[in-house]
């Protein structure tokens, strides 16, 4: 039986497929990030008639990820992930250090010790559950597009990397979905630790500047690059935002410094205008 190891799978994405992978036979670890979570995703299996060995892991623990020295992982699901709001200028300096933390530090870690049975087996496969972020960047989002770009240079090392030993790497990269994740983002605000009258932007006055998808996709075609049954190395849902990623990541090879200088940019204007929550 193949054994996959999914962090962050308390909630959103990692929780639903670490369910749909257990109903398709896998020996799944679900990682969760603190105690309470490990009855209830328990409790959530039972109800829906699967198998899960669910296990308090938090990415930043050390002594959680030493856990994982016992496991025997065929598949790493990257999936563990923050997203911390604010504009480049406000962030204060712990929120943007627990971002890298548990976005990238952490996850990194993890992976060296999953690794080492992996490349003794020669065999294997290593999958970051990245983000649109990690290709593009929007307004307020710096902290988390920064830690999303840096998953998809660690992923595109480590692809070179390993693939002498037989492990296969994959991105799986969501874009804007209606699971709550990022109107969170923007409501971490309420808790900085900083003086809200040195802000040079007032937070209760924007939001999440995407309309946003049903989460579906984005489980089906996780699943699909565990299984084997899709490919492709980066795998961007949903599919039809893919023309748009592109044309935003070509733009800036054209842009000039003092474009729109003295005017304020459509998305950001959109970020004051959207409701949170707004469906496609």
């Amino acid at each position: 039986m193949t054994t996959v190891l999914i962090t962050g799978a308390g909630t959103g994405f990692g929780r639903e497929v670490a369910l749909r992978l257990a109903a398709e036979g896998f020996d799944v670890i679900a990682g969760v990030e603190i105690a309470p979570q490990v009855y209830e995703l328990s409790e959530e299996a039972r109800s829906r008639n699967v198998t899960l060995q669910v296990e308090k892991l938090d990415v930043t623990h050390e002594g959680d990820r030493q856990k994982a020295e016992d496991w025997d992982v065929d598949i790493l699901l990257n999936n563990a992930g923050i997203s911390e709001g604010g504009a480049v200028a406000d962030i204060p300096a712990k929120n943007l250090r627990r971002q890298y933390e548990v976005n990238i530090i952490g996850p990194v870690l993890l992976t060296q010790i999953v690794l080492r049975k992996m490349v003794a087996k020669k065999k294997g496969k290593v999958v970051f559950m990245s983000s649109v972020a990690g290709l593009t960047a929007d307004p307020f989002t710096a902290a988390y597009s920064s830690s999303k770009h840096a998953v998809e240079a660690i992923a595109a090392s480590l692809s070179q990397e390993v693939r002498e030993f037989g492990i296969e790497v994959a991105t799986v990269n969501p874009g804007p979905f209606l699971t709550g994740f990022n109107d969170r983002m923007f409501d971490t605000w309420k808790s900085w630790e900083d003086d809200p009258s040195k802000r040079l932007f007032d937070y209760s006055k924007i939001a999440f500047p995407h309309e946003q998808y049903d989460p579906e996709p984005v489980f089906k075609t996780t699943v699909g690059v565990i299984n084997g049954s899709i490919t492709p190395y980066r795998n961007v849902e949903p599919k039809e935002i893919i023309p748009q990623q592109r044309e935003q990541m070509d733009a800036a090879w054209t842009q000039k410094v003092t474009d729109g200088l003295g005017t304020r940019p459509e998305i950001v204007q959109k970020a004051y205008d959207i409701k949170p929550g707004t469906p496609v």
